[in-house]
């Protein structure tokens, strides 16, 4: 089976279609499937759910599909950092499903497990639990959350082999390979492709089982999301510290 496709475009050929729910990787900029992100845009479709930490910025990743109203609903943590996201949904074209960040990450690996529903404590007795089953284990009320799981997951890795074996680096781990594992389609796009067998066993991250298709995108321009420096330290003035 051949999984490695020429771009994004052809990668996502007749998989994407209106009223999908789509997983996508990444954490702030850190790791998103930009260059399949782009290739959804251009693919037209619409009324989406996209899973995903967050929705980007304004511009960058999912913040491109929410300029051209793509999306129609997100299930996400943490959406501060899009100003066209809070004005789609506090003008009622969005709808909006929040998370506890760790509650998100547990759908996600319990989507991908087989798992259809947990009970975790978070969230009890607040908002979040609101029209949810609670429970009581060992005298403490714990909130049943669902599984996620999405018709296409979307995830970045910083290596692959042509077998569909991942490896994400650093930080660019994050959601990753929870998403690769929680969908009837896992498309991933790879900074370095490598022949199958050049990737130590020991260090994959997703099994090539859960990957169909690949794009390769060498090069991938990484967007800093909050820019945070100091001034430089002064010079000291010739002789200070000098003993007298």
């Amino acid at each position: 089976m051949d999984k490695v496709y020429s771009d994004a475009r052809a990668a996502l050929a007749g998989a994407v279609k209106d009223g999908m729910t789509i997983m996508a990787g990444g954490f702030g900029l850190c790791g998103i499937p930009e260059t399949l992100i782009e290739a959804i845009r251009d693919s037209g479709a619409k009324d989406l759910t996209f899973i995903s930490n967050n929705a980007g910025v304004d511009g960058i990743g999912l913040g491109r599909l929410l300029e051209t109203r793509q999306i129609r609903k997100m299930i996400s943590s943490y959406v501060g950092e899009n100003k066209l996201f809070a004005q789609q949904y506090l003008s009622g074209e969005l709808e909006l499903e929040f998370n506890p960040q760790g509650t998100l990450a547990e759908r996600i690996r319990a989507g991908g497990a087989g798992i259809p529903a947990f009970y975790t404590k978070t969230g009890v007795g607040t908002l979040i639990a609101e029209g949810k089953e609670v429970r009581e284990f060992n005298g403490e009320k714990y909130v049943m959350e669902m599984g996620l799981f999405a018709d296409i997951s979307v995830v970045h890795a910083w290596k692959g082999d042509t077998e569909g074996n991942l490896v994400y680096r650093k930080t660019a781990r994050n959601f990753n390979p929870m998403m690769a594992t929680a969908s009837r389609l896992t498309i991933a796009e790879v900074e370095h492709l490598v022949p199958a067998g050049e990737i130590d066993p020991d260090c994959i991250h997703t099994p090539g089982i859960f990957v169909k298709r690949m794009v390769h995108v060498p090069n991938p321009v990484k967007h800093i999301e909050q820019r945070t420096t100091r001034k430089r330290a002064e010079a000291a003035p010739a002789g200070a510290g000098e003993e007298v």
